[in-house]
């Protein structure tokens, strides 16, 4: 359930340790970033379950790892920074991700949120992660294959929107996907990238710039 924080899977030895994860939760804490239900869920969810095998031992150092098919998952400060913005101190109903990749952002989400939906462009990578996700047996997260660049428009309206790639613009489909309050997290920009926060006040969007980020690029269609 969301918010629990008892480890999903058994503990790993060496660089999989719990004591390793709980060393990464420390140097996130140390980074600024503050949120008790975000650093649960970062010391809750095993890295290392989703790269592969040969750099398992890479998992917890701060810094983006290749997951195949051009893509990475994102270091950890960086997926804890974007959730805790994401909930800003609140509780979340229904978030929906853009790009799911290996999937380990999403378990985190599920952590936080009560019901989350993950999208992903790439098939192949979307059943990797599939078959990665499946033994954790997280009720609260649902994947679909489809142009995350067109949000998820079926389970609108969402508390909060978080995208794991850079767009040139940001998407008008995922701005009318936001509930009023709600929360989009999401890095623009193709040379420089800004993460950016846009939060939907009444009939108004406030936009702030809060980092310079480094992303893939958030592509449409399917493949």
């Amino acid at each position: 359930m969301a918010g629990s924080v008892k480890a999903v899977v058994a503990p790993g030895i060496g660089m999989t340790s719990d004591r390793t994860r709980a060393r990464m939760v420390e140097r996130l804490r140390a980074s600024g970033i503050a949120d008790q239900k975000v650093l649960a869920a970062m010391l809750a969810v095993p890295r290392h379950a989703f790269v592969d095998e040969a750099i398992a031992s890479r998992a917890y150092d701060d810094s983006a790892l290749p997951i195949g098919w051009g893509q990475t998952i994102s270091a950890p400060y960086i997926v804890a920074r974007m959730i805790e913005l994401l909930r800003n101190g609140r509780k979340l109903g229904k978030v929906l991700e853009v790009g799911t990749g290996c999937g380990y952002q999403a378990a985190v989400l599920a952590r936080v949120a009560h019901e989350v939906y993950s999208v992903e462009r790439i098939g192949q990578l979307l059943e990797k992660t599939r078959a990665r996700l499946w033994p954790l047996k997280i009720r609260n997260l649902r994947l679909k294959h489809t142009d995350g660049s067109l949000g998820l428009p079926e389970a609108a309206p969402y508390d909060g929107i978080i995208v794991a790639a850079a767009a040139a613009a940001i998407p008008q489909a995922l701005l009318d996907q936001l509930a009023p309050g709600g929360r989009l997290v999401i890095p623009v920009g193709v040379d420089e990238q800004q993460l950016m926060v846009v939060e939907r006040r009444e009939d108004e969007l406030m936009k702030s710039v809060i980092e310079s980020v480094r992303f893939v690029p958030l592509l449409e269609d399917t493949a």
